[in-house]
């Protein structure tokens, strides 16, 4: 049975069951399903393309949305609304969308449909009409194996790269993530995590309707309103990313009795602060669990639960999700050996679209000993380094990729450097991250100044506020007289001093 007929099957177990509550309206089940049949007819009568866009701020909508792509037999493509116009015309091109299923508010907040590339058309969710019976239908079997969604990460080119997750490989993790975490369906989550993520797309989106249990959505996050909501709803499930939690410490007139129902508190898409961990532990009797994973896993490989953890660590893998750590000629490690983190299992990617030579860059097989006859196993390289100890915990100690995090968010160094080497002023840029309280990682620029030109640190913070998303404008410049290099010339950010 696909994902699809499983979330279907909680639709006739429990038609009346409360599924969504979002900021506008509630779903049970049985309404969740009707309007995603709704939408796949009009998928049907309005796209051409393989591929569908959603472009909608957190809530009940997205569950509808993806439920109406798989049911109308496409590939649901979900977009970063943070992104500017040009990046954002980028990967819908790149997609081959002719369509986006968007909220209109949003898109009218972006700049309106003047930020869609030409020829690309809008079916806009409050401008739907549910009322009447429903077209029912039920998908094909073989869509398991199909490309469910893409989602665009930023690649080490600075380039977004499309990350094809199929039906198989989402329900694999799900499915794993529940057994792992032992959720039930009369769990409630809670959740403000952008679902254009992959965090936020598994383990609050498709994690609940698998289950067949409640989500509460919170299209914007301020501190204040999300604790006002778990007194509210009483969540048994909690996730976010430590910038937010973070965030959340000062709030004022909070104490443990707030959080007294979350029995989950997943802290996920960047490194979680050790005293982050210990403050809320301490103050707010909340222990956050840290977990790890990548957009090409699915996301998530390995979890910490309050029955196995181990601070530091991002927690054991989840089940049928295999964990390596090699050397740099891809011989296995043993217990607290550092090395490469290469992950294999049923939740791995099918690979980058349209791009084959970047996805054999990160594919490789392994020959594992006592692992049958060779022992070959298909692995995904992460790009992260790290250890593994006797009892299965993994430890991220560094990162092989130059690549960096911004409250969750991938920064490629080299497409900010690219954007300031643009800049009239500047000779030569190199972007590091700096590690911040918030939100864990900032984009920190030094940049060279040509003979003749003063140095501006806001002019040129403009600037690529003006040409980059938010995240990925540089929290600092700094002038420096030469950047290091090697001898051809290339630039040597671990030379640079962050502090």
């Amino acid at each position: 049975m696909s994902l699809l007929h499983s979330i279907l099957g909680n639709v006739l177990r429990h038609p009346r069951r409360t599924a969504v509550i979002d900021d506008r309206r509630e779903y049970t089940y049985a309404q969740l399903a009707g309007a995603a049949m709704f939408l796949a007819q009009r998928i049907e009568q309005t796209s051409a393309a393989q591929n569908v866009g959603i472009l909608l701020p957190t809530s009940g909508a997205v569950p509808v949305a993806l439920l109406g792509c798989w049911l109308a037999g496409r590939t649901a493509v979900p977009f970063n609304f943070l992104l500017n116009k040009d990046e954002l015309a980028y990967v819908i091109a790149n997609s081959e969308v002719d369509t986006i299923i968007a909220a209109g508010p949003l898109v009218d907040f972006m700049g309106g449909p003047s930020v869609l590339p030409p020829g690309v058309k809008l079916i806009r969710m409050e401008e739907m009409d549910y009322t009447g019976m429903p077209p029912l239908r039920w998908p094909p079997l073989k869509c398991r194996h199909e490309t469910a969604v893409i989602l665009y990460t930023s690649g080490t080119s600075g380039r977004p790269k499309g990350v094809m997750l199929t039906h198989d490989n989402l329900e694999a993790n799900a499915r794993g993530g529940i057994a792992h975490a032992k959720i039930t369906d009369v769990d409630i989550f809670l959740g403000v995590l952008p679902q254009f993520h992959s965090f936020g797309l598994t383990a609050l989106t498709i994690i609940p309707l698998l289950v067949g249990a409640r989500v509460v959505y919170a299209s914007r996050f301020t501190p204040r309103s999300l604790v006002e909501m778990i007194r509210k709803h009483r969540p048994e499930i909690f996730m976010a990313v430590p910038s937010m939690y973070g965030v959340m410490l000062g709030v004022k007139d909070t104490s443990p009795d707030d959080f007294k129902s979350i029995r989950l508190a997943i802290s996920g898409g960047e490194a979680l602060p050790r005293a982050m961990f210990d403050e809320f532990r301490d103050r707010l009797g909340l222990q956050l669990l840290e977990g790890y994973g990548l957009t090409e896993t699915s996301p998530v490989t390995h979890w910490s639960t309050p029955w196995a953890l181990r601070p530091g660590a991002v927690g054991t893998q989840l089940p049928r999700v295999r964990t390596l750590i090699v050397d740099a000629a891809d011989r296995p490690l043993g217990v607290d050996a550092e090395g490469e983190i290469l992950v294999s299992g049923p939740n791995i990617m099918k690979g980058y679209y349209r791009l084959p030579e970047e996805t054999a860059k990160v594919m490789t097989t392994i020959h594992v000993p006592g692992e049958g006859s060779g022992g070959p196993v298909r692995c995904f390289r992460t790009g992260d380094i790290g250890k593994i100890d006797a009892q299965g915990f993994l430890y991220i100690t560094g990162r092989k990729k130059e690549m960096f995090k911004v409250a969750g968010e991938m920064v490629a160094p080299r497409e900010v450097e690219e954007v300031l080497n643009q800049h009239p002023s500047v000779k030569g840029a190199a972007v590091v991250p700096k590690p911040d309280g918030t939100r864990g990682e900032v984009p920190l620029a030094f940049v060279e100044i040509n003979d003749g030109q003063t140095f501006d640190e806001a002019a040129l913070k403009t600037w690529c506020r003006e040409r980059l998303a938010g995240f990925k404008v540089p929290k600092e410049v700094r002038r420096i007289d030469a950047l290091p290099r090697n001898a051809t010339g290339k630039i040597l950010r671990r030379e640079l001093k962050v502090d």
